[in-house]
């Protein structure tokens, strides 16, 4: 295996203090591959709550901090817990349309926003195959309280940050699969990239300063209330 899927970078900055004190709290290095992948992919999807954070080139120790993410900022952190554990990993980019976001952004915030937005997920190399980890971004009880909203919905569903061909029987548990929450908003392929800095390095998102500024300290905040109040059953 390349080394470079392995390597320390200043996202995936896994000898912080704050990520090696998590891995030696949860003993992960002591779990076998198959338990190792299972148990930090649960950990990002789960105790990471999905939500906005303030930009996608945080390293994996700030989103750590901020204990919540989306796409980018997760495949972040999960990639740097993977290599810490000694799994190599991979970052799978892509634009996505805006239009899944729907019910998570609302009225001119999801106006203001591009029409394609970058997007990432992680790869995980096991057992002689890379398998795509997407299904990191949406926390469980986010997942069930849409489904819970929408007990009708028989297979396409693009709407609450989630884009599937088949919303029934969606499940985002990992075993020695792939994972897909959000794959179905794709429309183009950026590429693989060994790691964050990389891929953030040529693509960055479409926008202005003033509407990065409005989403920073305005639109996040919103779109951070209407995920709360999804996952609360109020939304």
């Amino acid at each position: 295996m390349d080394m470079q899927f392995l390597e320390e970078t200043k996202m995936l900055n896994y000898q912080s203090a704050a990520i090696q004190k998590l891995i030696n709290e949860k003993r992960w290095k002591e779990l076998d591959d198959f338990d190792k992948i299972k148990a930090v992919y649960g950990y990002v999807r789960n105790e990471i709550l999905f939500g906005y954070n303030r930009k996608d080139t945080l390293t994996a120790g700030q989103v750590l901090t901020d204990g919540y993410g989306q796409c980018n900022t997760k495949a972040t952190l999960l990639m740097a817990l993977l290599r810490g554990v000694g799994i190599p990993c991979r970052l799978h980019g892509f634009e996505v349309s805006k239009e899944f976001q729907r019910g998570a952004t609302t009225g001119i915030i999801a106006a203001l926003a591009p029409d394609r937005i970058i997007h990432t997920w992680a790869e995980v190399s096991y057992q002689g195959q890379w398998l795509a980890l997407e299904g990191v971004i949406i926390d469980e009880p986010y997942l069930e309280a849409v489904k819970a909203n929408h007990p009708h919905v028989q297979g396409d569903f693009m709407a609450f940050a989630i884009a599937t061909k088949d919303f029934p029987k969606l499940s985002l548990d990992w075993n020695e699969n792939s994972t897909y929450i959000q794959s179905a908003a794709i429309v183009s392929d950026l590429g693989i990239f060994p790691n964050p800095d990389m891929f953030f390095e040529r693509y960055t998102q479409h926008w202005s300063k003033l509407k990065n500024f409005m989403y920073v300290h305005w639109g996040r905040k919103i779109m951070n209330y209407n995920v709360r109040k999804i996952r609360d059953g109020k939304g």
